[in-house]
């Protein structure tokens, strides 16, 4: 998809009084937007048709039943690893012109190195075997006809907004 991007920003003065430019800033156009809405849906309908989306799919990888889930995971680890690379090599911009950068993860100061991934990566493990479905295929699953999910969006969005307002009150 081509860059779609316009940009604005305000002239600002500079100590001697001439007119400077600041840096513009970055704005996605409607057009872009509609692309991303568009790779999207193809992505719900992909969820939809491999089965991602599917509560018993989702019950048999936790219960170790089925080679399906991990097989999906896994392959797109595999394409994430690639494409970070490739990002990485070609020096990739963003819908916006902006470069991708990649920020090494910070592990945190706790007493255990990197508890803050393990402890919320197993609290995010434990809603998506409870629920049946992760936050993205919640989306793809609505729009499938799966109106029960709507209460699982709610909860989603009830635990973004609490995480949000407590944020600053929690070990990072």
């Amino acid at each position: 998809m081509a860059n779609q991007t316009t940009t604005q920003g305000p002239k600002a003065t500079g100590s001697g009084g001439a007119a400077a430019t600041t840096a513009p800033t970055p704005v996605v156009t409607p057009l872009a937007l509609v692309g991303y809405l568009l790779i999207g849906m193809y992505l719900g309908i992909i969820f939809v048709q491999s089965e991602v989306v599917s509560w018993f799919r989702i019950q048999e990888m936790f219960r170790f039943q089925s080679f399906h889930m991990y097989g999906i995971i896994g392959m797109a680890v595999a394409v994430a690893a690639v494409s970070v690379q490739i990002i990485k090599r070609m020096g990739l911009t963003s819908a916006t012109g902006e470069p991708i950068k990649l920020s090494p993860k910070q592990w945190g100061d706790s007493r255990i190195p990197g508890a803050r991934y393990w402890i919320g990566g197993t609290l995010f493990g434990i809603g998506w075997a409870l629920l049946g479905a992760c936050p993205g295929p919640i989306f793809a699953l609505l729009g499938g006809g799966v109106s029960v999910l709507v209460v699982a969006l709610l909860g989603a969005l009830a635990g973004t907004w609490a995480y949000s307002a407590l944020r600053s009150k929690l070990p990072h």
